[in-house]
């Protein structure tokens, strides 16, 4: 497959569990498009929402296309995700559960068409957060000594 990345929410993996994950395409702007292929999405703060049976994603930063003329595009518009029926359905099931929610893992290109990842996610406490530092440094503890050994 070709796959280019245009942004990934590295904030995501810190902030919830990840249980399960999606890719949707995305209903763009051609000047968003452009823009993406510059490299200027931001998912930091982005959401998906099922609105209407449609699935939309809500906050993502996608800045102005630098050879815009006066008439460019609203860089926190909300966008359609393209997915079929069965897989909203699939989503709404899973969302209606206690404190589970949808959000933006990844942005890319593959094969030309920009695709998003979402993530099925579950908040974390912030002892989990801690135990995930731990888990972390702890690992790279071991590497680093099998590395000198």
């Amino acid at each position: 497959m070709n796959e280019k990345i245009i942004a990934t929410n590295r904030k995501a993996y810190h902030e919830f569990f990840i249980l399960d994950k999606f890719e949707a395409g995305i209903e763009l702007l051609g000047s968003e498009v452009k823009s993406l292929r510059e490299g200027s999405g931001n998912l930091k703060e982005g959401y998906v929402v099922i609105r209407d049976g449609n699935a939309v994603l809500i906050g993502v930063h996608i800045s102005p296309y630098s050879h815009t003329g006066f008439q460019g595009h609203d860089p926190l518009r909300d966008r359609q995700l393209l997915l079929n029926k069965k897989e909203i359905i699939k989503l709404v099931k899973k969302v209606s559960e206690k404190g589970l929610t949808l959000i933006p893992l990844r942005l890319y290109f593959k094969n030309g068409w920009v695709k998003v990842e979402i993530g099925l996610a579950k908040g974390k406490h912030h002892y989990d957060k801690k135990d995930s530092i731990k888990k972390r440094d702890i690992k790279r503890e071991t590497d680093r000594e099998v590395r000198k050994h």
